[in-house]
């Protein structure tokens, strides 16, 4: 038996649903050596912004016992170079899905970004990055605020010319409610988890492991709240989730989907192993034949209780 691996969420066809994940995968094509980019479900291309950013100053990645600490601060190229530079080499390869991944300070950064990467040819979808700090109110985050995160979602989505995820962040009280608002706002599905705000200190010299001082964590050590957070989302909203947090193995993809998720994003498994994304590709056919499960799809939302 040959296993269908296939999945679809708001008008998008994956051949499976393992993508990779925005900020681990830089703009996809630096992969192109080392992973055949054709046989994944999809990638989600380094967070776009309105104007160039260059990031926070090292150090800004520190390695934890289970995970990874980074605060590179969104640093890109801007979204008019990706649309000139990058997104003609990512149409060369058949059968990719990109989909841009879009962040902003404002509402009118968002809004502009959107605006620019509409004339993109190529790009499938956009991913909402909602997890910075709202400058037009105080700093708080666009992710963590349900007034900031609906009037963004529906700003950006009367922009949209394609199908708009929202990715949002973990550091909430209720990741059901903050669902419901990105689907009330207009989102056509959403991703989670973004990382967890964590910190690190050097004991000898007492100083922060991060220049920024404080980090995202990711990797291993938080899929079990990552898996939870999925499951929650899913029993709150009716438009499709992406899952992501912790994924290095097929198990861990099945997982997500038996939680509710319809597709996986894999992230920091790619800097231990490059060819991580499409192993688990491999594994995840080798899994469903094993289990005679003819199509994966019958996977998302399957937990028994």
């Amino acid at each position: 038996m040959t296993p269908d691996l296939s999945v679809g969420f708001a008008g998008i066809e994956l051949k499976n649903p393992v993508i990779a994940a925005s900020g681990t995968f830089g703009y996809g094509i630096e992969f192109e050596d080392v992973v055949h980019l054709d046989r994944l479900g999809g990638v989600v291309v380094k967070g776009l912004s309105r104007e160039p950013i260059i990031g926070n100053p090292p150090p800004r990645l520190y390695e934890t016992a289970a995970g990874m600490l980074n605060a590179i601060g969104l640093q890109n190229i801007g979204a008019r170079a990706f649309v000139t530079e990058k997104l003609p080499r990512l149409r060369e390869i058949k059968g990719i899905v990109v989909i841009a991944n879009v962040f902003g300070y404002t509402h009118e950064d968002y809004e502009q970004t959107v605006h620019i990467l509409n004339d993109g040819e190529g790009i499938a979808a956009y991913e909402l990055n909602v997890s910075c700090p709202n400058t037009e109110r105080g700093g708080i985050q666009f992710g963590s605020d349900p007034r900031s995160l609906e009037d963004v979602v529906r700003a950006v989505k009367r922009r949209s010319l394609r199908p708009l995820i929202v990715k949002l962040s973990p550091n909430v009280t209720s990741i059901g409610r903050m669902a419901q608002v990105a689907e009330e706002a207009g989102a056509d599905a959403i991703s989670l988890v973004n990382t967890f705000v964590a910190m690190a200190i050097d004991v000898e010299s007492r100083k922060p492991r991060i220049a920024n001082v404080t980090a995202g964590l990711s990797g291993p050590a938080i899929k079990p709240i990552a898996v939870r957070m999925v499951y929650e989302a899913a029993k709150s909203v009716a438009i499709p989730v992406l899952g992501m947090g912790g994924i290095a193995t097929a198990a861990d993809v099945v997982e997500f989907m038996l939680a509710g998720a319809t597709a996986v994003q894999v992230g920091t498994a790619s800097y231990w192993d490059p060819r991580a994304t499409e192993k688990i590709v491999t594994e995840l056919a080798n899994w469903c034949t094993e289990h005679e499960i003819p199509t994966i799809a019958a996977l998302v939302g399957a937990m028994q209780s």
